[in-house]
């Protein structure tokens, strides 16, 4: 089915729009004289309602007529047959219109004053016609962009998504490998914790969004493998408001910012540090802190580590100018800001 008809709300605001050909047609039939306003509104609202439901046809021809790859013999020997059949169509609905029977009734003599004007109805109709033809190759570009713009977007997701557990996999091998050679029991037990998490964030991985809960469940799973290697150095303070829970957000987002505030903050620390994440919505947005003291002595702040910059690709790729990402780094504390809609899938820009 045609998109306009499928709409009601477009059908209306399609018709609308073809009161000017209407008005248009009007005037030509009175322009001449010999027909009264009445007459000639009489003849172009009818006809241009008709007409208004031919000019949809284009559609389909456009379907299998891709621009691009047609002919330009064959474009116009098609749509400039289709537009003289559909305005020989009008022209004979214009005199059928104008029989004693139909609007005769209405206005005696009108088939004969309005018989000279039939080669202004033809020639109108191929005019609509053609516009008709090149408004829904438009309208086919305008679609073709949107779904390739879909497409990269959803390849882009892909691919900062497939970044996250190969990641994080790499870090915790890593101190997987540091614990064997001090304590090969803690060792095991992150290894056990190690898999519960990457069977959950696989699951999670693969959806489009999950819920706040669904990734505070995921975030605490990740700390439970850290925790095993940290103990008492790995401390925090989560602050979140109960309106949060539902919230639905991509999967995988708050994941990588803890991981960086572990890997770059606590474990430059001696005596470790707290971690402090904070969430409130506002409006239709979530807001989203994530606070970490670090080693100002040492190497400076990750501003631009892998795991940030794939947070901050995903919300520009799904959201666009509807999200904000910062990151501040002073006085020995790092902290990543997000905010981003939660409400809805499609992103604007």
């Amino acid at each position: 089915m045609h998109p306009v008809l499928a709409d009601p709300k477009r059908l209306l605001l399609y018709l609308a729009c073809w009161l000017t050909p209407a008005i248009l047609l009007g005037y030509l039939f009175w322009a001449p004289g010999g027909l009264t306003a009445w007459e000639c509104a009489g003849m172009a609202g009818p006809l241009c309602l008709f007409y208004a439901f031919v000019c949809l046809s284009p559609q389909y021809q456009c379907r299998f007529l891709p621009l691009q790859a047609t002919p330009i013999w064959k474009l116009i020997l098609n749509h400039g047959g289709a537009a003289v059949l559909a305005a020989l169509l009008w022209g004979a609905l214009a005199l059928f219109l104008a029989r004693p029977g139909l609007l005769g009734r209405l206005f005696p003599g009108i088939e004969v004053r309005f018989s000279g004007r039939l080669g202004v109805v033809v020639a109108l109709g191929i005019l609509f016609y053609a516009i008709a033809v090149v408004v829904h190759y438009v309208l086919a570009a305008m679609a073709a962009s949107r779904r390739a713009e879909v497409l990269a977007r959803d390849a882009e997701l892909r691919a900062l998504k497939a970044q996250v557990n190969p990641h994080f996999l790499f870090n915790s091998l890593n101190s997987i490998s540091a614990l064997t050679a001090v304590d090969a029991a803690r060792a095991r037990e992150m290894c056990i914790r190690l898999a519960e998490f990457l069977r959950t964030s696989l699951g999670l991985g693969e959806r489009t969004s999950v819920t706040w809960r669904e990734e505070i469940e995921l975030v605490t799973a990740y700390l439970e493998v850290e925790k095993v290697r940290f103990g008492g150095r790995l401390r925090l303070d989560f602050e979140m408001e109960p309106g949060c829970d539902a919230c639905r957000m991509p999967p995988l987002l708050l994941q990588p910012l803890i991981e960086n505030a572990v890997k770059h903050g606590i474990s430059t620390l001696p005596d470790g540090g707290e971690i402090r994440l904070r969430a409130r919505v506002s409006g239709d947005a979530m807001q989203v802190a994530v606070e970490n003291p670090f080693d100002a002595e040492g190497a400076a702040a990750r501003r631009n580590g892998l795991g940030l910059r794939n947070v901050k690709g995903r919300l520009e790729a799904r959201y666009g100018k509807l999200a904000r990402f910062s990151t501040i780094s002073r006085e020995g504390e790092f902290r990543v800001e997000l905010e981003f809609p939660y409400r809805g899938e499609e992103r604007s820009r």
